[in-house]
């Protein structure tokens, strides 16, 4: 089975596609405010002292874009945002809007200072993007009637309101669309200690006791990402139900762990497939993204979305541009001796890029 992007965001780390239950839990375990949201500190503060300015003008909140790699929080904090605010949030995502009609339909049953969250924001069709703009800067909407000669331009207000859009791929959103946002955040990796708080909090509303080596453990090994940190949870209170007795204890989360091939980096069996493809059949790289979501039969839509932040993240995968190239750390992590000529390789892909 191949994987798009969004699916493997979705049921990487577990070996099933994801239950409707999962879906529900992965909800419950979401902070509706701010002062429960756990690190992002910069984001959290510029999010506060904008949500109390406008709740002071009695305005909307300006329109706002966050960025970065699945499994962050964008989803989330365009519902706290909406809590903080006291309105309705509206939630679609940018392949759901496939004609102009579905985006008016959308604008014109919003209320005032209402939220609308559109995921993938990046994937929106130039069509869309043009009845997007006049709602964002106007608040109205432009409609044209009729075709041919007989054909004529209609604007329709419509209540002020707040747009959210999230991206995995900035650089992929129209610069028109960017420039129409008052506010811009870029979500970041989050560290050990912040998981560690993440993955307690989890297991409070879990009903779950879990020492506090057990929780760390569990961070260590979420990628840097509180969405795999609440799955990996999951994932070991099922073992430790099964087969532990029903207690979490750090041994019983090692094993839930092995079990899932996730190693102490946070690495999967895909991540690992990914790198030793790099190694072992193009000798460590360059190769280009297409050849290499051909030879590991992912898209590479996939491959830069999903596997390639953490690994570049971590320093195992560098992009150059003659394409990704494995660095010797990576070598070592698969317990490979790094080529002789990998380091001075890689440096001078580096120079030649700038």
């Amino acid at each position: 089975m191949r994987y798009t992007a969004a699916m493997a965001g979705d049921e990487r780390i577990v070996t099933r596609a994801a239950q409707p239950e999962d879906a529900e839990l992965e909800r419950s375990l979401r902070p509706r405010r701010l002062a429960e949201f756990p690190g992002q500190e910069r984001v959290k503060e510029n999010l506060a002292i904008a949500i109390e300015a406008a709740k002071q003008r009695g305005e909307p909140l300006d329109h706002i874009l966050f960025y970065g790699p699945p499994g962050l929080g964008k989803t989330t904090l365009a519902n706290i945002v909406a809590h903080e605010m006291g309105v309705s949030i509206r939630t679609t995502s940018g392949p759901a809007v496939e004609r102009p009609g579905d985006l008016a339909a959308i604008l014109t049953n919003l209320r005032p200072n209402d939220v609308l969250f559109i995921d993938e924001i990046h994937r929106l069709s130039r069509a869309v993007e043009e009845i997007l703009y006049p709602a964002m800067e106007d608040f109205a909407l432009d409609l044209v009637i009729g075709r041919g000669p007989g054909a004529r331009s209609v604007r329709l207000a419509m209540p002020k309101f707040t747009l959210i859009g999230a991206t995995t791929r900035y650089a992929m959103v129209s610069s028109p669309l960017r420039d129409r946002f008052g506010a811009v955040f870029r979500l970041d990796f989050y560290d050990v200690p912040t998981l560690v708080t993440i993955v307690r909090r989890s297991a409070s509303i879990l009903g779950l006791e879990i020492p506090d080596d057990a929780a760390e453990e569990i961070a260590r090994r979420s990628r840097g990402t509180p969405r795999v940190a609440n799955r990996l949870l999951r994932r070991v209170r099922d073992y430790a139900q099964v087969r532990a007795g029903g207690r979490i204890t750090l041994e019983a989360a090692r094993e839930a762990l092995a079990l899932l091939e996730v190693d102490e980096l946070g690495l999967d069996e895909t991540d690992r497939a990914l790198l030793r493809c790099i190694v072992e059949k193009f000798d460590g790289g360059p190769v280009g993204l297409d050849t290499l979501a051909a030879s590991t039969s992912e898209e590479a839509d996939t491959i830069m979305d999903v596997y390639e932040p953490f690994l570049l993240q971590i320093g195992f995968l560098q992009r150059t541009p003659r394409g990704r190239v494995a660095t010797p750390a990576a070598y070592r992590h698969l317990g490979l001796t790094p080529r002789a000529d990998a380091a001075q390789r890689s440096l001078w892909d580096e120079g030649s890029s700038a």
